[in-house]
């Protein structure tokens, strides 16, 4: 009665003590999710991980030159010679969106410092989403606690930390946006009202789809949802003109986005729709079908006929998969689907956020919530449950079950078991409140539930010691750290390492480097790059990784050559087909054959009565059938070459990667032994991934690490690229408990290195121009070095 007390009223309004209370507990929320997410600004004010550096670039871009130049942007300086369709292949409603911000509430700060702070402010601002959506779920109380769990949940927060200026901040913020308008519009007919609700949902999950990959989950339980539909809802006239609303918004809206365009329009024989248009559409015709088979149906058989009709569309559905008509999407929303798939691609296993989730990660990341996750299910299934509405309830469990199954496949996806936790926990707590406080005799439980509830909270927040909530957030910014394995190391090498390629190369200067570093080079030294993390084209990675293991020589004939020069003497065939190529012998004998049948054609008196139209096509179809086809890398490959044809670009696996510099990242730790510097490394950079450069360029990694998977055999050593342009070589192999030193690698050792360049004369194929402050530094402990080395073009082999 208290809580309903009236404080003030504007208008038709009546503000009272509840509104007073909620407005409290959810600015809690929003201050508690601040906190949290700003762990990494003790140790600096800069972007985080690699992508925010480019979509810092691309918004820029936006401001400086305007949507529509963005809209027609091929950014040049990326993925050098063939350039990147930043539209096609980017967030674009994460960089028009902060770009409209910055403009609204930019203020005096400068677009960098403001890029750091919007994944904090839009994180936390999502709290609100979340409320109001499980509001309409489970009522007020539901959504405050959901609010309260959402602002320490670590998989959400760990991926949007203040300068996490990547998808998930602004995706989730409309993701939860356009749920909280789906739900609040189709759980209640009220007229026009829901079908504004309705249309601003398909609007706002269009953008969220756009600004992050991961909202397709959210269109997933949605279409789910529809399903359910014919067999909850009985308003058939409103049923129909929600459905066909909220779909038809979020189609059109989907359209104005290159990005999401070719998520519902796809080729192939998903054809025209694609796989997110083919998720939303199949659902609409069933529910539209279904009340056409209700309408002829009587009361007693509409729900049967129902049910046959959808168990026909799952049969053929997984009889049309079956047969191969429809070309699947690609591994990892297979391995969301289905999280028992196992990969065999080594470009997708490097990253680390692919790896499989386990039992302890989960519960480490969702703690002591689980528990009450599991008491929400527990009432959901409840039919003494009468706090949740029947469809609310099925949204619910369907919204939370999917979640859960999708989360097992990889560590990124546990971002959807926290939502599934913050749905069940929040309606779980709810009810369990609800049921203790309508006790009567129980006053002691009622008055030592609530601090019951505060404790646990706070459980994950302080225990256990040294792997907290808190101390998921306490790391530094990656271009501090250099993305190394340190939790607490910092430094300044990397922003050094960048300047000084900005004020010490020229302007055309591009950089080999592995793609993990492509971002930050493009981004703070305003150079040009090979490949970066935007991974577009698989290929050019493994190329890569075959310039840092094969010899210096072979190396240098194929960063050195001219992206139109045949390098395939120093890439042998067999690796050349392993890539997926042709061998350059083999496509000259096509291209020769498929010239003179061209020949033949154009000299013929059809050919030269046909239209200049007319021929236009013939020569297209020639070039796409009977030439051998170049390699796609985005939208218009003609365009990304610059000045060049597009026949510079045909069969480029075997052709030469023009760069002038190699950068590596080298960390590890210094001690001193007699005031001797000694090293060891393996922490985290191009040293960590001699595997990787080996697998994903099809070669047996064992030639080049030893059985401990990251010791350097004496063949990588002394043979490889990376070998020498690393500035170390072992000098003893220790056994770590006895501190006996060997000679030679045996299991369980640790080598040691001294400090040792080996290239470093105007005579090699490759010379140090560049080494960052901490590999000079004389201080114990963890370090950081950026080498910058010039590919020799006087080098004579």
């Amino acid at each position: 009665m208290i809580s309903n007390q009236k404080l003030f009223s504007v208008g038709d309004f009546n503000f009272r003590l509840q509104h007073l209370l909620i407005i409290g507990v959810l600015l809690l929320s929003i201050s508690i999710n601040m906190l949290m997410r700003s762990g990494p600004a003790s140790y600096g004010q800069e972007l985080f991980e690699f992508d925010p550096f480019f979509n810092y670039r691309a918004t820029e871009y936006v401001l400086d030159n305007g949507i529509s130049s963005y809209l027609e942007w091929t950014d040049v300086k990326t993925w050098h010679p063939f350039g990147r369709d930043v539209s096609e292949t980017s967030q674009v409603s994460l960089h028009v969106t902060s770009a409209i911000l910055y403009q609204l509430f930019g203020f005096n700060t400068t677009l960098y410092d403001f890029t750091i702070l919007l994944p904090l402010v839009l994180g936390s601002l999502t709290a609100v989403s979340v409320f109001a959506f499980v509001r309409v779920i489970g009522g007020t109380t539901a959504g405050l606690f959901a609010a309260l769990i959402f602002s320490i949940s670590l998989p959400i927060i760990s991926r949007g930390l203040i300068g996490w200026f990547k998808s998930e901040p602004l995706g989730l913020f409309f993701g939860f946006l356009a749920l909280y308008l789906f739900v609040s519009g189709i759980k209640i007919n009220k007229g026009k009202i829901s079908f504004l609700k309705l249309f601003a949902a398909g609007l706002f999950l269009s953008l969220g789809l756009s600004a992050w990959g991961g909202i397709l989950f959210f269109l997933l339980i949605i279409a789910l949802y529809y399903f359910t539909l014919p067999f909850i809802k009985h308003e058939k006239n409103f049923v129909l003109i929600a459905v066909g609303v909220f779909s038809l918004s979020l189609i059109v809206f989907s359209s104005l986005f290159e990005r999401t365009t070719s998520l519902f329009y796809a080729k192939g024989i998903v054809a025209v729709i694609g796989y997110a248009g083919f998720t939303i559409i199949l659902p609409t015709v069933f529910v539209i079908i279904s009340e056409i088979i209700k309408k002829f149906s009587s009361e007693k058989t509409k729900i049967r006929n129902c049910l046959i009709f959808l168990t026909s569309i799952i049969i053929s559905g997984i009889a049309i998969i079956y047969s191969g008509l429809v070309t699947l999407p690609s591994f990892r929303y297979l391995n969301a689907i289905n999280p028992f798939l196992t990969n065999n691609d080594p470009l997708t296993d490097s990253v680390a956020e692919h790896a499989t989730t386990s039992v302890t990660l989960s519960f480490s990341f969702l703690s002591i919530f689980i528990i009450f996750a599991l008491i929400g299910i527990w009432f959901l299934f409840s039919k003494k449950t009468i706090i949740v509405k029947n469809n609310m309830r099925i949204f619910a469990l369907i919204s939370s079950l999917v979640a859960i199954y999708i989360s097992s496949s990889f560590i990124r996806l546990e971002i959807f078991a926290s939502v599934a936790v913050i749905i069940l926990g929040s309606i779980g707590l709810t009810i369990l409140l609800q049921k203790i406080l309508e006790q009567n005799n129980h006053n002691l439980t009622k008055l030592v539930f609530p601090f019951v509830i505060i404790i646990t909270f706070c459980f994950p927040i302080f225990l256990p010691e040294g792997n907290t909530f808190v101390d998921w957030t306490d790391f530094p910014p990656s271009v501090l750290s250099g993305a190394g394995l340190f939790p607490h190391y910092f430094s300044n090498d990397w922003i050094d390492a960048t300047s000084w390629l900005k004020e010490n190369t020229p302007e055309d200067a591009v950089i080999a480097a592995w793609w993990d570093y492509g971002y930050w080079i493009t981004t703070l030294s305003e150079r040009t790059t090979i490949i970066d993390n935007a991974t577009l084209v698989d290929w050019q990675i493994a190329k890569m990784g075959l310039t840092f293991i094969t010899t210096p020589e072979k190396s240098w004939h194929i960063l050195n050559s001219h992206y139109t020069t045949d390098v395939s003497d120093y890439i042998d065939d067999e690796t050349i087909k392993a890539l997926g190529g042709t061998s350059e012998d083999e496509f000259l004998r096509d291209l020769q054959t498929s010239l003179l049948y061209k020949q033949e054609l154009i000299e013929s008196d059809i050919y030269q009565d046909l239209t200049i139209d007319d021929k236009n096509l013939v020569d297209n179809f020639i070039i796409q059938n009977g030439l051998p086809t170049c390699v796609t890398i985005t939208k218009s490959e003609a365009k990304k070459m610059g000045d060049g044809t597009l026949e510079q670009s045909c069969n480029p696996l075997t052709k030469g990667m023009d760069a002038d510099y190699v950068l590596i990242n080298i960390i590890g730790e210094r001690f001193f032994y007699d005031d001797i510097p000694l090293y060891t490394l393996e922490g985290g950079g191009d040293e960590s991934k001699k595997h990787w450069f080996a697998q994903i360029s099809k070669h047996q990694s064992s030639k080049f690490v030893q059985s401990d998977q990251i010791s350097p055999t004496p063949y990588f050593m002394e043979n490889t690229t990376l070998g020498k342009l690393i500035p170390f070589s072992i000098i003893k192999y220790v056994e770590i408990n006895t501190g006996r030193t060997f000679d030679q690698y045996q299991d369980g050792l640790i080598p040691v290195y001294v400090n040792d360049i080996k290239l470093n004369d105007i005579d090699d194929p490759f010379f140090l121009v560049y080494a960052s402050p901490s590999f000079y530094s004389n201080e114990s402990g963890a370090f950081v070095s950026v080498l910058i080395y010039k590919i020799n073009s006087d080098y004579q082999p």
